[in-house]
């Protein structure tokens, strides 16, 4: 699926293979899914942007349900794929695992600049049919697995530290996950600098030196805080809504917006529809609800760091560690930005406008920490990038690895980022 049609030649031309066109349809409908969401974008969608009637791309697709699968399936294969390549052309486990993550995000620039098909991030198995989710959960599994063997791998032969393989993996996978996102909005002179910050990021991670973390792990981290609810009739209200919030938050991030079905939220929390809706006027109302509920949490950590005399580094280790928490716990989960194209342009703005405001906090403790000798010099934008993606995949622990700590699996979730993969160098 990689080589492209000449750029002077429809896919859908006289005499080109099946195989090729249904390539076309499904490249063309990962864009739009991408971008619209799955459950968000038709057929009809698909056909237009191909140039095809509706009724000729059921020649290649049976059902939309048909098309969300077959396009998954091709993003889980290329991995499958490109996990294959680096694992036969690199002997050493860390080498193969660079190469390989480096290659998805080689993948989604070669789409955007026109030169690869573009593959659906598989955001909404959960709003897909049994058949097809345990089909697709089973490829996930599988590929992680492999990944984790590596990491098992490389820590036995001395060639990666010691980690926990589980977690350390499941925060570099979770870090791509929105890069198809901010990869399209970067500048491309900046989006071309990301692979090689990949490499240098998470083989030695962004500490300058061993004594750097050892000053991290002694700063401590500043407590979250709760606010104290009379049980007044406004507090209740504020606690119902902010149950609905919960509850339309897990199935947003699960199956998006248009796979998500108000009946289910109102079941999950055994309410009838008329109690949802003496709090929402509808669901989009819901979810820009569940935006605004994640930036309040997020500006919250926020600002209660600002608040602290400590050294930037702290502060980013600490954010960190406070949002993971809140993400596996009674106040989360937190909502996945790649359901925001659901909203109107004007409400879209305003959220990411907040959003971009958490960012450049974090982006100034990264530029800080650099200044002050406690960070190695690697761009500060990208980090940010990669440290978010990383924290939106932070939920839901208890499905990777059972633990008994949360804060422990903080650490261990960020070590990746501060540390990196090789073990760190005898001090001098």
């Amino acid at each position: 699926m990689d080589t492209p049609a000449p750029a002077h030649r429809s896919p859908f031309s006289r005499g080109l293979q099946r195989e090729t066109k249904r390539a076309a349809v499904l490249s063309c409908a990962a864009k739009l899914f991408n971008t619209k969401g799955a459950r968000s974008t038709t057929l009809a969608d698909v056909a237009s942007r191909l140039g095809l009637t509706k009724t000729s791309l059921y020649y290649y697709v049976a059902t939309k349900e048909d098309l969300i699968y077959q396009c998954y399936d091709a993003n889980m294969r290329q991995a499958s794929a490109q996990l294959d390549r680096a694992e036969a052309e690199h002997n050493a486990p860390i080498e193969s695992l660079v190469v390989f993550l480096e290659s998805q995000i080689a993948t989604t620039l070669r789409s955007l600049d026109g030169e690869g098909d573009f593959y659906a991030a598989p955001l909404e198995i959960a709003s897909l049919k049994d058949e097809h989710r345990l089909a697709l959960e089973e490829q996930y599994r599988e590929l992680l697995r492999r990944l984790i063997d590596l990491l098992n791998r490389g820590i036995e032969a001395g060639q990666i530290r010691q980690c926990n393989p589980v977690i350390t993996m499941r925060a570099m996978v979770g870090a791509l996950d929105w890069s198809f996102y901010w990869l399209y909005e970067m500048p491309r002179e900046e989006a071309r600098d990301v692979i090689g910050v990949l490499r240098d990021l998470f083989t030695h991670g962004l500490l300058s030196s061993p004594e750097q973390h050892m000053a991290l792990d002694a700063a401590g981290a500043v407590a979250l805080t709760t606010d104290d609810e009379a049980f007044d009739r406004e507090a209740l209200n504020r606690l119902k809504q902010q149950a609905f919030l919960k509850a339309g938050t897990r199935c947003f991030n699960q199956k998006g917006f248009s796979g998500t079905s108000l009946d289910e939220i109102a079941e999950q929390l055994q309410v009838s529809k008329g109690a949802f809706y003496y709090h929402f006027a509808n669901k989009e109302a819901l979810l820009t609800q569940c935006y605004d509920y994640t930036l309040d949490q997020l500006e919250r950590v926020v600002g209660g760091i600002e608040q602290v005399d400590a050294a930037p580094a702290a502060k980013l280790h600490t954010a960190c560690r406070q949002i993971f928490a809140l993400q596996n716990s009674d106040q989360g989960p937190l909502v996945h930005f790649n359901s925001i194209t659901a909203l109107p342009p004007a409400v879209r703005q305003r959220l990411l406008a907040r959003l971009a405001a958490v960012h450049a906090t974090l982006e100034t403790y990264v530029k800080q920490a650099i200044a002050d000798g406690q960070f190695r010099d690697i761009p500060a934008a990208i980090v940010v990038q990669l440290l978010t993606g990383a924290l939106n995949a932070a939920m839901d622990l208890d499905t990777w690895q059972q633990t008994a700590s949360v804060e422990q699996s903080g650490g261990d979730y960020f070590s990746v980022f501060f540390c990196g993969l090789a073990p760190p160098r005898p001090s001098s």
